[in-house]
């Protein structure tokens, strides 16, 4: 597949890129916001393209037939911006596939983003957001995965998880290694078409569990 990677310059975002250019399967697009990351994204295999989801990016759209939403404002930011990326740059980018007939769309999204209202205070906006734009994504008529990982860590993966519709233990963290790869072998795996469902660390093989949601 032909995949563009918006987020590509983050944490998770850089993983999903570097797990989609060692495949063969994939040609990668990487979207970054800085021309002085772009040479990272070439180093990774990966065809950059310089835009930002607060501006007009329907160019990154060209030439792809599926897309990975990776990108997050990060809790350094305000609630505004938030807004305008974790909320409003998803629902373009939803809207933007949809009219450029790119018909496989992958979200990373939030555990808890199901009950937004639920969550800790300090959470509940980035959680809104986060809802809103997967219930944008659910309505698009696009081939859509929605993934909503427990709390995220920057270690090594174990290439093992757990996957349901609601895992049951919500506390539980993931490996924003793990992640990513559940996010890359989405594309090709028919029983996520459609689907939303959680994450997090556990015993079962990223391919094993993702077939048998």
């Amino acid at each position: 597949m032909h995949v563009l990677v918006i987020g590509a310059a983050g944490t998770t975002g850089r993983l999903v890129v570097q797990s989609l250019a060692e495949n063969i399967q994939h040609h990668v697009k990487a979207m970054v916001r800085k021309t002085d990351q772009m040479a990272d994204m070439e180093q990774l295999g990966a065809r950059p393209v310089l835009a930002d989801l607060e501006q007009d990016f329907s160019y990154a759209m060209n030439d792809v037939n599926a897309v990975i939403f990776a990108a997050g404002s990060g809790s350094a930011t305000g609630p505004d911006k938030t807004t305008a990326v974790d909320r409003d740059g998803a629902i373009k980018a939803i809207d933007l596939a949809v009219s450029h007939g790119i018909e496989r769309f992958v979200m990373l999204s939030s555990m808890g983003a199901d009950r937004p209202d639920a969550g800790p205070e300090a959470l509940q906006h980035y959680l809104r957001a986060k809802h809103e734009a997967d219930a944008h994504l659910m309505m698009s008529g696009l081939t859509y995965t929605i993934v909503r990982p427990g709390a995220l860590l920057n270690e090594a993966g174990s290439g093992k998880i757990e996957a349901a519709p609601q895992v049951a233990n919500r506390t539980e963290s993931i490996a924003r290694a793990d992640v990513a790869e559940v996010l890359v072998q989405s594309l090709l795996t028919p029983q996520t078409e459609g689907r939303i469902f959680e994450i997090v660390e556990g015993t079962v093989p990223i391919a094993e569990a993702l077939k048998a949601l």
